[in-house]
């Protein structure tokens, strides 16, 4: 018993390293551009071994997929169906939890979007873009403020596409103005920090424009 254990114990641990490898490899090249072998370089690991853990790319592409996808939207759609905050904390509670998020896992907005380019019927199905911008209690809470006169653009994809851009396109354009000698890498968290308070006031002046 205790040899079985140790056995799934070091299964595991290698399936999990090889996951680790592959996150690393995936976000930087995306899906096209990564071999089995980049993955097994990066893992220390023989291509044998990863083979026999991860049959395919493919699969082992779908699984950090899935995870990466998932981790980044788990937070967006519990702060735009959040029934006790009001409009203007859910653009803060955003700001906040995409800016940090993304401090810690800087390839994530260029994975996802090199894939909704390359592949967007594969990204599409793990995306609640429907469930979001259009069923959400956010957008309810939108529809109320327009009747109500407190918003002026009666379209809520106009308020989710704003902010959205507004958190993430920072982190798109970083690596050019890193390159050009424009922030330095502390230089940009500090921006990115501003930003948290910044984005909430840009937003309620553009929807009462």
């Amino acid at each position: 018993m205790a040899k079985n254990n140790q056995t799934k114990a070091i299964d595991t641990s290698t399936e999990e390293k090889i996951k680790e490898a592959a996150k690393v490899v995936f976000l930087k090249k995306g899906y096209a551009a990564t071999r089995t072998r980049d993955i097994a370089e990066q893992a220390e690991i023989n291509l044998a071994l990863l083979n026999y853990y991860f049959r395919s790319k493919e699969k082992l592409f779908n699984i950090i997929m899935s995870e990466t996808v998932s981790k980044f939207m788990q937070g967006m759609v519990a702060v735009l169906n959040n029934e006790e905050t009001s409009l203007k904390r859910k653009v803060e509670h955003i700001a906040e939890k995409y800016i940090d998020f993304i401090l810690l896992e800087p390839n994530v907005p260029m994975f996802i979007l090199s894939e909704i380019r390359n592949n967007p019927e594969a990204l599409s199905g793990k995306l609640p873009v429907r469930r979001l911008f259009l069923e959400s209690v956010f957008v309810k809470q939108h529809q109320k403020a327009v009747e109500m006169g407190e918003i002026t653009e009666p379209n809520p994809l106009h308020f989710l596409v704003n902010l959205l851009g507004l958190v993430i396109f920072p982190f798109v354009i970083k690596p050019m103005l890193q390159h050009n000698g424009v922030v330095s890498e502390s230089q940009f968290e500090k921006l990115m920090q501003e930003r948290k308070r910044l984005i909430p006031i840009w937003i309620e002046a553009m929807m009462k424009a």
